[in-house]
């Protein structure tokens, strides 16, 4: 059972709403949530590397601009503006970004642990 997380505001504005360095030359944008759906702004910067991992959650990433080299389940695919990949939960992920870009990711539930370390 999640936590009541609440949600974000209706309406999320580029100039204002705040992003996160996460480190590794990835910076985070949440823009909007509740507890059943979330969608962030993620940048990488050239040759940035988001590690495999895996999460509870359904993850859709679409991807706005630049050259991603998707990793899911042990199957590599290079995705490029336009393109998106839909992971499992519980499947092993990652992506590296040899030319710099930028994705927008969807996650149901929402990540409880971006909201936790936003704060």
């Amino acid at each position: 059972m999640s936590k009541d997380i609440g949600q974000s505001e209706h309406f999320s504005f580029a100039e204002t709403n705040p992003i996160e360095d996460i480190g590794g030359g990835l910076k985070r944008q949440q823009l909007g949530y509740n507890h059943e759906l979330m969608a962030v702004k993620i940048w990488f910067e050239k040759g940035a590397i988001g590690y495999n991992h895996a999460h509870r959650h359904s993850q859709v990433s679409y991807v706005v601009e630049g050259e991603f080299h998707f990793n899911i389940d042990g199957v590599t695919q290079i995705l490029k503006p336009g393109d998106s990949c839909f992971i499992p939960p519980h499947t092993d992920h990652g992506a590296t970004c040899p030319t710099g870009g930028i994705l927008i990711d969807t996650f149901s539930p929402a990540r409880e642990d971006f909201i936790e370390e936003s704060k």
